[in-house]
């Protein structure tokens, strides 16, 4: 009786264990969940869709590979269009109903500063968003760890750049009415006055806006040598085409890591020749001679019949660094474990083509800064920067 009860004590300890294992959400002994919440249908499809792409293409080869210590990732989209109310069912679903371990890649500030409330509560980290912005990593920056550098320091490296290999003299700014085109134009008003730059007039526009005749005339009549640009990729282009078409070719053009897009460089025509851009990475055309990243491409272009660009990178060195946390994690998945994980990330991404590093101190993943600009229908790398110096 003595021995059974033993037994029967041990059999509860092990349902208690396994218990406890059960308890972790998202976490079975089989799958990982992991949710974004993106624009599939918006202004900013563009940049989700190849991103969401770039994680696939990332976890069906994990999981095929057996995944990690014998879990295989399970990856649940859902579409926001760029739409804050439909952001907020996105996440709910996610969260509450999918009940997924981690978000990652999720698109836009406001969406998903508008529900840190909800990740922190359900204790859901927020890995690598697809946005820039400051907000992002607040102080203290809880669950959330920005992949790359912000809209902000972008905006003032690419000023400083234009400064010292352009010689320009003042600034002006074309921004959406949203958080993310705050940031750009605070990044462009406090980047003029640190250095010594003119910040002469700004305008603000809708996602939807198509025609920006009347504010390019404005602008140039302020006498503008630079105009910073946060709208959408389509958006950028019409800007940048327009001011051209309206003869307005001694002014040069700045979008951040949002208008970064094989897409707003590739325009037929070279219509988009010569415009700038601030980011935190290099740009994949240009590259294609390093194995790691040709490897990359052919793979991508097998799987989705088309060319991959920078936020099809983007997506698959997140799903890479989740990988290695999960690794780094152990098999014994819980919060704990995976933000230790996360803490011991210490790498060359060489696809990225930036060192990538986490700490309790430091949740950003590098501060460097790349300038580029569109040169026979391609991004080239002019400088990288250090925002941290």
């Amino acid at each position: 009786m003595k021995q059974l009860k033993t037994l029967m004590t041990a059999a509860a300890v092990v349902a208690l264990a396994g218990g406890a294992q059960a308890q972790v959400r998202g976490v079975t002994d089989t799958e990982i969940l992991v949710g974004g919440a993106h624009d599939l249908s918006g202004i900013f499809a563009a940049v989700s869709t190849p991103s969401v792409n770039g994680s696939n293409l990332y976890f069906d080869a994990l999981n095929a590979a057996g995944g990690v210590h014998g879990r295989t990732i399970r990856h649940i989209v859902e579409d926001h269009g760029y739409q804050l109310p439909r952001a907020t069912q996105a996440f709910n679903k996610l969260i509450e109903r999918d009940r997924v371990f981690v978000m990652m890649g999720n698109l836009g500030t406001p969406h998903n500063v508008t529900h840190f409330p909800l990740m922190e509560r359900r204790q859901v980290p927020n890995l690598f968003a697809l946005t820039a912005a400051r907000q992002i990593l607040p102080d203290p920056p809880g669950l959330n760890f920005p992949l790359l550098g912000t809209y902000y320091n972008e905006m003032i490296e690419g000023l400083r750049y234009l400064q010292e290999e352009r010689g320009i003299e003042s600034v002006c700014s074309m921004y959406l009415h949203t958080d993310f085109g705050e940031e750009i134009f605070e990044g462009t008003r406090d980047g003029a006055e640190m250095l010594g730059l003119e910040l002469l007039d700004q305008t603000t526009h809708s996602p939807n806006e198509e025609d920006f005749v009347g504010a390019l005339t404005r602008l140039r009549s302020a006498g503008c040598d630079a105009v910073t640009v946060a709208l959408g990729i389509r958006a950028v282009i019409t800007v940048y085409v327009t001011a051209q078409r309206l003869g307005w070719d001694d002014a040069v053009f700045l979008v951040s890591s949002a208008g970064f897009h094989e897409a707003v460089a590739g325009v037929p025509g070279g219509a988009t020749e010569g415009l700038y851009a601030a980011a935190s990475w290099a740009d994949l055309q240009a590259r294609q001679d390093n194995p790691v990243v040709a490897d990359f491409v052919e793979r991508y272009r097998a799987r989705y019949n088309e060319q991959p660009g920078g936020f099809a990178m983007l997506g698959y060195a997140s799903a890479h660094a989740l990988h290695r946390a999960l690794e780094a994690a152990g098999p014994d998945l819980t919060l704990e474990s995976f933000m230790e994980g996360m803490y011991s990330l210490d790498y060359f991404d060489e696809l990225l083509d930036v060192q990538l590093s986490f700490s309790p101190d430091s949740h950003r993943g590098t501060d460097i800064i790349t300038v580029s600009q569109v040169q026979d229908g391609v991004w080239q790398l002019l400088q990288r920067l250090d925002a941290s110096e």
